[in-house]
């Protein structure tokens, strides 16, 4: 009986929502009273895998077979089964990412387990064992009871706080072959953007609409996230209009984010728009139209010409950083 968490790299790299995710998978141990393993597949080096205890994990293995540097959801989804038979995992732990979005439930299919996707808080554990997550694109909560014997869990990112307890945990190398089956169809090439901070991870987010009136004043939102140290979004008539990348289109048909602050601006927040970011901690929104929509599910909201309001923010950002640097 114990927990087990996939660690997901990028590039060798682990996220913070790695650290969140093991954060996460010791109170779910610590709650059960047993303990907490990791499997981490590729590339990653046994120093960043060891530092994997400072978050409470006491054994990691290590899959890093050269053919699993790049993501494959079924050879994947076979390794980290294998391990939770191994380890006696009763619990499966697994970022709610994009990859982990197709892994968790194929996770799930290969242990007979119940599933849960997007939990956004510990479970209820007791007589019954219960994970609420987010319903109907953010407007509603489901608790969910897992019944089976071995649950899977996918978390949500920032969801949940990192907690350093101190420790390293035991790295082990293991091989696990999944059958030359699952790599009939695999990635040649990933070409990644290196130069932005990923949305997904994102705990800050400056976002713009139609009321900038055209991507020539989109400076004024870029400068303001590099002041935060935010990354830059966008509603979805904004990627259409070819104004900005579809990769910055958040809401229910683009990326799903849940960061700690979302800044809207210009943004009506028609209810496609609000599913992808009602999971925000604070949301804040500038628009000179007082009855927007997005007022109503904004935490803080300022009236005004986007072309006055965040120019004088951005000055007082940067008064701000000048007289704390």
């Amino acid at each position: 009986m114990s927990v087990l968490v996939y660690a997901e790299n990028t590039g060798g790299q682990f996220k913070k929502s790695v650290y969140e995710l093991i954060s996460y998978g010791k109170a779910i141990a610590d709650l059960l009273k047993t303990n907490l393993s990791v499997v981490s597949i590729g590339n990653v080096s046994d120093v960043d895998l060891a530092a994997l205890g400072k978050y409470g994990a006491t054994k990691v293995l290590n899959c890093g077979n050269e053919k699993f540097k790049d993501f494959n959801s079924q050879a994947f989804a076979s390794i980290i089964s294998n391990a939770a038979t191994t380890e006696n995992a009763d619990v499966v732990l697994i970022s709610n990412s994009f990859a982990g979005k197709g892994l968790a439930p194929r996770v799930a299919i290969k242990l007979k387990a119940s599933f849960a996707s997007g939990a956004i808080e510990l479970p209820e554990i007791g007589e019954s064992f219960i994970v609420k997550t987010g319903a109907y694109s953010g407007k509603a909560f489901a608790h969910i009871e897992l019944k089976s014997d071995v649950k899977v869990i996918s978390l949500n990112p920032n969801s949940y706080k990192v907690i350093e307890t101190g420790g390293t945990a035991e790295v082990v190398k293991v091989e696990s072959y999944t059958g030359d089956e699952h790599f009939k169809c695999v990635v040649k090439e990933i070409v990644r953007a290196t130069d932005k901070i990923s949305l997904p991870d994102a705990e800050l987010v400056v976002s713009g609409g139609r009321g900038l009136k055209g991507p020539e004043n989109w400076g004024m939102i870029e400068e303001m996230a590099n002041l935060l140290g935010a990354a830059t979004a966008c509603s979805k008539p904004v990627s259409d209009a070819d104004w900005r990348p579809h990769s910055e289109h958040v809401g229910q048909t683009g990326i799903a984010i849940s960061p700690n602050l979302y800044l809207a601006v210009g943004i009506s927040g028609a209810i496609q728009h609000l599913a992808g970011v009602s999971s925000s901690k604070c949301i804040v929104v500038i628009n000179k139209d007082a009855e927007a929509p997005f007022f109503k599910a904004a935490d803080y909201g300022i009236v005004g010409d986007a072309f006055e309001v965040v120019p004088k923010l951005i000055e007082a950002l940067k008064k701000f950083k000048a007289a704390h640097n």
